[in-house]
């Protein structure tokens, strides 16, 4: 049983660091239930209340990294809260439409179009979206790093 629950957990695993990038996935609610399944399974033999709320804390701050480092991002670079809006709709637009691509190009494309819509010149609404994209690109390595923290403290729990 502890091997079949480890497996399903690894499954959600895989799913959460994809969704690390991929807006379409929730990426550390997928690596959190993964866990959660994973102690229902074993009976919660090696994982308790406090992992479980400080692995919920880890992954509420995954949210506040999303949202805020696409945001800081492109205020730095001069963008308004209108590109930051752009940004993140243009995100998950272009990752529709573009797949891949257009978690590159998304955010870049979202913030310049907002400035630009907000009336601003194509420099400043450019400086925008490299901002936007720099935010999108540090939330990327920021969650992610959470996510493999999350994985292996799990493995160390259950170890």
């Amino acid at each position: 049983m502890d091997i079949f629950a480890l497996i399903i957990a690894i499954l959600f695993f895989i799913a959460g660091l994809a969704g690390t990038v991929l807006p379409a996935l929730p990426g550390t609610p997928l690596i959190f239930a993964g866990m959660l399944v994973y102690g229902i399974m074993t009976g919660f033999e090696t994982l308790n209340y406090l992992f479980f709320l400080l692995q919920g804390i880890a992954m509420g701050f995954t949210f506040f990294t999303d949202y805020f480092a696409t945001s800081i991002g492109t205020k730095k670079f001069g963008g308004s809260k209108m590109a930051s809006l752009g940004a993140m709709i243009g995100l998950i637009i272009g990752t529709i439409l573009l797949g891949p691509l257009g978690l590159i190009l998304g955010s870049f494309i979202g913030a310049v179009t907002a400035e630009l819509l907000g009336g601003k010149k194509v420099d400043q609404a450019l400086k925008a979206g490299v901002g936007a994209l720099f935010g999108f690109l540090g939330s990327a390595i920021i969650k992610l790093s959470i996510s493999v923290i999350m994985i292996v403290w799990f493995f160390i729990a259950i170890l």
